[in-house]
């Protein structure tokens, strides 16, 4: 039974990815906003109802890593060493997601990236998707910051003499950091709508990415109690 329940779900899987790739050809050859869930759908030779029980957004067609994106940065938070900051794992994490060229991060080549750029439907999906990795990194730091009671001013010690963030220090922290995500993963979409290459842009990205650290660091400081 285990064998096929796993050879159903993989079924699933390509099935879903299938869709998914015959989606993302039609619409760098046609425009996101121009194709139709139906010509998706006799792409891939599935019925109407296939796609739209796999992706029950159209945007989600094209954007089908959207749940690894939305939950990158909280993840790299939840992962980090024992006596990692948090700043230093999202650093860590970006730099390793640069090296290997990852999509997640904006490696999606040209053709992708002008399709989006085009496409106003799904350029302001990512700014929806960027919204939700903030709100998701915020929670995150929410259970890794040691917090304060409501109200209390920044530093205010707690009951065992532990210096405690203020409430909204979680927010605050993913705001900034969010920030430099998106600019990051725009210029990584500036330069490949430049026609740069993968190593051209990580060459490039490298030292940005290091400058933009070394600001949050300045701005949040290495110690997470006092953010």
């Amino acid at each position: 039974m285990t064998t096929e329940m796993g050879l159903r779900e993989s079924k699933k899987q390509e099935t879903r990815q299938l869709i998914s790739d015959c989606a993302t050809r039609l619409f760098i050859d046609q425009g996101f906003e121009r194709t139709t869930i139906a010509e998706i759908a006799t792409a891939a030779r599935v019925a109407k109802k296939t796609v739209t029980n796999y992706f029950a957004r159209k945007e989600d067609l094209a954007l089908d890593h959207y749940e690894a994106f939305t939950q990158g940065l909280a993840q790299a938070v939840a992962d980090r060493g024992p006596d990692e900051s948090p700043l230093a794992a999202l650093g860590r994490t970006f730099r390793a997601a640069l090296l290997a060229h990852d999509p997640v991060v904006g490696f999606t080549g040209l053709a992708f990236a002008r399709m989006v750029a085009d496409s106003p439907t799904l350029t302001a999906r990512m700014r929806e998707l960027h919204d939700q990795r903030e709100e998701a990194l915020a929670e995150a730091l929410a259970g890794a910051l040691p917090a304060a009671p409501a109200g209390a001013p920044t530093g205010n010690d707690g009951a065992d003499g532990e210096v405690t963030a203020p409430a909204i220090a979680s927010r605050a922290a993913a705001a900034l950091i969010a920030a430099a995500d998106r600019l990051l993963f725009r210029r990584i979409q500036e330069l490949t709508l430049a026609g740069h290459d993968d190593d051209r842009i990580e060459a490039t990205l490298l030292p940005e990415a290091d400058h933009l650290r070394a600001l949050l660091g300045g701005a949040l400081g290495s110690d997470p109690a006092t953010w």
